[in-house]
């Protein structure tokens, strides 16, 4: 049984594990979204959200606690100049999870993880409180439509030639 047992090992060594976690964070945090496996973006955002916090208080030290996880520059400076500026106000919850489908090789539950604050789609289709106004109608009893009846031909006013 795994009671309080928090850590989803998926299936690796330790070394694997942390060195798989912390490529798929500098892949997150460069290009934004990654798509991955449902467990795998579970145990990424353990791994990678207390990072991103870390990122609100821009010190030496921070950077190096960070950089010990990652070990990418370019992650940490992007983490830091870009990534730390946008969710500065935000208390937590800085990944996203979409779920996109199942696999065909295997049938693994597959999924998009993404920063929240870099996802413009979203934010732009929000709307700002207002519900759209829906035409209704009665669904009463339908009217019948009468068949027009065709006119009557006038008779032409030409006279007859007489013979």
């Amino acid at each position: 049984m795994r009671h309080q047992k928090k850590i989803n090992h998926l299936g690796r060594k330790s070394a694997h594990r942390k060195a798989m976690l912390s490529n798929m964070a500098t892949s997150l945090i460069l290009h934004k979204r990654i798509h991955t496996t449902v467990a795998k973006a579970k145990a990424l955002r353990t791994f990678v959200e207390p990072l991103i916090t870390k990122s609100k208080d821009d010190t030496t030290h921070s950077r190096r606690i960070v950089f010990g996880y990652l070990q990418s520059k370019e992650a940490v400076t992007e983490l830091f100049k870009e990534i730390s500026k946008k969710i500065m106000e935000r208390p937590g919850g800085y990944t996203r999870i979409l779920k996109t489908g199942n696999r065909f090789g295997d049938n693994a539950e597959m999924c998009l993880l993404e920063l929240v604050d870099y996802n413009e789609s979203m934010m732009t289709s929000r709307d700002d409180g207002k519900a759209k106004p829906t035409r209704r109608r009665r669904s009463g009893a339908k009217k019948k439509e009468t068949p027009v009846a065709p006119e009557p031909k006038a008779e032409s006013t030409e006279e007859k030639p007489e013979a």
